[in-house]
């Protein structure tokens, strides 16, 4: 009859039992964590932070975007990338070679403007969010200016 090492079976369940154990109790402090860091950061009102953590408080809230330099080292990596890889068909087929060579950059630059085109319309969403929101606070400002100059006249 064969041996089987029970101690290992033991040891493999041990460390199942601990590693679910531990994914539990991660997800739950990572709630709590991001629960308390956007109440307490993003959202906080009289915080007098630094130019760095004014800056993650933006990345955190996403004013500031940071799909559009990774697509753009995407797009530059993935170029260099197919024309160097190009050259490996120079022994298999001229033509292959050519084509990949040509097309394969533009096919790139083809998604790349594609996947660029959703991020300019979420930046220019966002100036005209910006304009409409001061455009609706200057009459608010002009009615509440005339009402305290009326109330200091009375």
């Amino acid at each position: 009859m064969g041996y089987y090492d029970y101690t290992s079976l033991e040891q493999t369940v041990n460390t199942v039992k601990y590693t679910a154990m531990w994914t539990v109790v991660s997800l739950i402090l990572a709630i709590i964590g991001g629960i308390l860091v956007y109440f307490l950061f993003i959202k906080g009102k009289d915080l007098k932070l630094s130019d760095g953590l004014n800056k993650l408080r933006d990345l955190l809230d996403f004013k500031i975007m940071l799909i559009e330099p990774i697509l753009k080292i995407l797009y530059l990596v993935m170029t260099i990338f197919i024309i160097l890889i190009s050259f490996n068909f120079i022994t298999i087929n001229f033509l292959t070679f050519l084509l990949t060579l040509i097309l394969g950059p533009v096919i790139v630059r083809i998604i790349y403007e594609a996947s660029l085109m959703l991020v300019m319309i979420w930046k220019n969403t966002k100036v005209i969010a910006d304009n409409t929101a001061k455009v609706k606070e200057t009459p608010e400002k002009k009615k509440k200016a005339e009402k305290s100059e009326e109330d200091k006249e009375n």
